[in-house]
């Protein structure tokens, strides 16, 4: 059996598992077949590379014909980075959802009782603070010696029976 007979059948035996430990539902088990076919995906661009020459760098003496080509290096160097980013990715993705899974019914809300307790407490104290400005609003008008308007009163009960009368009207 040749090099290149083995590293054919080691990329579909690789293919074939990574594609079949990615149809499960565990998200381990999808990041180990994802590596397992970005693994594979390599071994086929170098298997596609072709018969192996002299360094891509021109010089005096060198046959062209006999340099290899570059290319596919440089392609199984950005399969290689690209297969590092999206396994950092999915190992977020797993640990974020272990974590979910850990916290169990609370959820993502963590709680802080000194906080929310501070938090209740400006709240009391912006209601006692809204509380005494209406109170002090409420004496400044009781003591101010305007009359009320009487007709404005009237004006404004009139307006609202004619309000109502228009939405009985228009149901």
């Amino acid at each position: 059996m040749t090099g290149s007979l083995t590293l054919v059948i080691l990329m579909a035996v690789m293919f074939g598992a990574g594609i079949s430990i990615m149809l499960e539902r565990s998200l381990t088990r999808v990041l180990i077949g994802f590596l397992l076919v970005g693994n594979a995906v390599n071994v086929l661009i170098y298997l596609m590379s072709g018969a192996p020459g002299l360094a891509p760098l021109l010089g005096e003496g060198v046959d062209p014909d006999e340099i290899s080509d570059p290319l596919p290096q440089a392609f199984v160097l950005t399969a290689i980075v690209i297969n590092l980013g999206i396994t950092a990715f999915m190992l977020a993705l797993i640990y974020r959802s272990w974590w979910l899974a850990q916290l169990g019914a609370k959820g993502d809300l963590i709680d802080d009782e000194d906080e929310d307790l501070h938090d209740a407490e400006e709240a009391a104290d912006l209601i006692r603070s809204s509380a005494a400005d209406d109170a002090a609003i409420q004496e400044i008008i009781e003591a101010s010696d305007e009359e009320p308007d009487d007709d404005l009163e009237e004006r404004l009960e009139l307006e609202a029976s004619a309000r109502d009368a228009d939405r009985e009207a228009d149901r």
